[in-house]
């Protein structure tokens, strides 16, 4: 009897949740390890476990019934998952790779060796030494927790002697990130996948637009962006690829910082799906949750193209409205073109919970396409008061 390939997932977020179309078009398996019953991956897979990935036993017991295991976060402790390679199990990325996704003091030393630009940077321990730092760089600069900070957590802008003052409690950590300030014009980003044998491949350089350190917007390709600044972003996210041995989907996150030699900064990894590739989902020939697990998987990898000149990704974060369903009659009828992602998950003032891709149409601005992706995830975030009478749009009315 032919069987199929079965992944498992660690950790039961809107990243698993979104593996699991291209899983079952391409016929594997899907298991999931999730935070709870209620998470939003618990819904939309076959099979999924209720369990502690930071619990030896119970990461053992997952990884026993899949032929490979990968992850939706970068938080499952690296000595765990050395233990479960030394045993045999199938772990991409690896926790050689992963470390440095996980920590970045560790990323900007490798970032460093491979001879790719970093703002300036510096290991510390107290505040003498941030102010030494500072000293030498220039106020303001950047502390940041090397591990567990995402969407702005473990990030802290000092502008000068007295924030340093007030930042005391973040001394209790081992070791701290200190980073110069970067006057950058922009945030770039870029998605590669790399498959265990070698193959790899990147997808077109990204605008993202952050709003209160969340990302906002993603704008593919980035407008106007020099096409040798694109090809080096390119060159050096395949190499930190390469070099990292990174099985799976990686996000290189950067500034763009014109008239730098570079003419970019390397900001931060991400090893696995990345929110600024969810635009991938409907506007490139492969998505990048199809291509994480055919590259998990050691297949070959499919296209990176564009289906159309541009696409732009819109978050949907928690608003309002608390009833995205009861909203969908005006935000379907809003933009016929456009493609609705929900999450799944109880919505939460600024909590992620979907989000909206629009592609240009023939001969349509950026500008045009960006207003179609906003309208429609204002809908749904505020709601609307021109929804049609009775239950349309609304799941599960009585």
């Amino acid at each position: 009897m032919v069987t199929s390939p079965v992944i498992g997932v660690v950790g039961g977020g809107q990243l698993a949740r979104m593996m699991a179309s291209p899983a079952i078009e391409l016929g594997f398996g899907l298991r999931v390890l999730a935070e709870g019953p209620g998470v939003s991956a618990v819904a939309a897979v076959a099979s999924a476990t209720v369990g502690d990935y930071r619990d030896a036993d119970t990461l053992r017991a997952f990884a026993a019934g899949v032929d490979v295991v990968t992850f939706d976060h970068e938080h499952v402790p690296g000595e765990l998952l050395e233990q479960l390679t030394r045993e045999g199990v199938r772990v991409h990325p690896s926790p050689a790779a992963l470390r440095h996704a996980q920590d970045k003091l560790v990323m900007r030393r490798a970032v460093e060796e491979l001879g790719l630009p970093n703002p300036r940077w510096a290991a510390v321990r107290d505040a003498s030494g941030v102010e030494a730092f500072a000293a030498s760089v220039g106020w303001p600069v950047v502390l940041k927790t090397p591990r567990g900070g995402y969407d702005g957590k473990g990030v802290l802008v000092l502008r000068d002697t007295a924030a340093l003052a007030a930042a005391e409690s973040w001394f209790s950590h081992e070791e701290l990130l200190v980073e110069q300030f970067v006057p950058f014009s922009r945030e770039l980003s870029v998605l590669v996948a790399r498959r265990a044998s070698g193959e790899s491949a990147a997808w077109p350089v990204v605008e993202s637009i952050q709003v209160d350190s969340v990302c906002d917007e993603v704008i593919a390709p980035a407008p106007d962006l020099p096409a040798d600044v694109a090809a080096r972003v390119t060159e050096a996210a395949l190499k930190l690829a390469e070099e990292l041995d990174v099985t799976g989907v990686m996000a290189v996150e950067l500034f763009e910082v014109p008239g730098s030699g570079a003419g970019y900064l390397v900001n931060e990894l991400a090893m696995r799906p990345h929110n600024s590739g969810h635009w991938t989902m409907d506007g490139a020939v492969t998505g990048q949750f199809e291509q994480h697990l055919r590259a998990v998987l050691d297949l070959p990898l499919g296209s990176t193209d564009l289906v159309g000149p541009c696409a732009v990704m819109k978050n949907v974060l928690g608003g309002r409205n608390e009833d995205l369903h009861a909203a969908y009659g005006a935000a379907l009828a809003a933009d016929p073109a456009a493609k609705v992602h929900v999450y799944g998950k109880d919505v939460r003032p600024g909590r992620k919970i979907g989000h909206v891709n629009a592609l240009a149409g023939p001969g349509e601005s950026v500008d045009s396409v960006r207003a179609r992706a906003t309208r429609v995830a204002a809908l749904l975030r505020e709601g609307a008061q021109d929804l049609p009478t009775g239950n349309a749009g609304r799941k599960g009315a009585q």
